[in-house]
């Protein structure tokens, strides 16, 4: 079926988020950061947040774990808004073109706190271009659970089979396929995506 419809992850293919941005200047020393966020306030403690659970729940929980390290988990939230560096260029300026043509209605599904995600929104005014947002610390679920897909496609009444998923997690980009969306991953190389999303869509990204 011809493709009617564009969904996009947020963080590593429109907005650039990473907790080094603000433990980098908290430690002052790489292989500390590091260490701290691959061992201590990693991706998956951090999921907790994007699943619902409060940060202030899952910061007293973590700081119980590591009392050693209970300054610096406490800074999580208060440093979070420094972890949202900005817009990845190539993301938006792809984002944009598909907005200009016109033909396709764009939704948002992110993995996200809804604490932070205000952040998000008032920060960036292209998001304003979204027909429609999932955020998963809203609904209780997170990718790639196939619940949140569903949802997504129930909430707007989508087919799969007519929509183009985008997002930097092989997990996420494996499990849309198997509801039978049109799955891409971005790896960073948009040059080579946005010649893929061409042949999908027929969307001019320019040179």
């Amino acid at each position: 079926m011809a493709i009617k419809n564009i969904i996009f992850d947020f963080g590593g293919v429109l907005l650039d988020w990473d907790p080094r941005y603000f433990y980098q200047d908290i430690f002052k020393d790489k292989e500390k950061t590091e260490y701290f966020i691959q061992n201590i306030c990693t991706s998956e403690w951090n999921s907790q947040m994007d699943r619902g659970v409060p940060f202030q729940e899952a910061i007293e929980q973590l700081q119980k774990v590591h009392p050693e390290y209970a300054k610096e988990i406490g800074l999580y939230r208060i440093g979070w808004d420094t972890m949202l560096r900005g817009e990845i260029p190539e993301g938006v300026r792809m984002f944009k073109c598909f907005v200009k043509d016109g033909r396709y209605p764009l939704y948002g599904l992110t993995n996200w706190s809804a604490e932070t995600i205000d952040v998000a929104y008032s920060r960036y005014e292209f998001l304003k271009d979204f027909k429609g947002i999932v955020v998963s610390g809203e609904e209780k679920l997170i990718k790639p659970d196939p619940k949140i897909f569903k949802l997504i496609l129930k909430r707007y009444d989508l087919k799969a089979s007519e929509c183009i998923f985008i997002d930097d997690s092989i997990k996420n980009i494996k499990a849309a396929s198997e509801l039978g969306i049109c799955a891409l991953q971005c790896t960073g190389d948009y040059q080579s995506l946005e010649k893929e999303l061409h042949k999908l869509t027929g969307v001019d990204f320019g040179a």
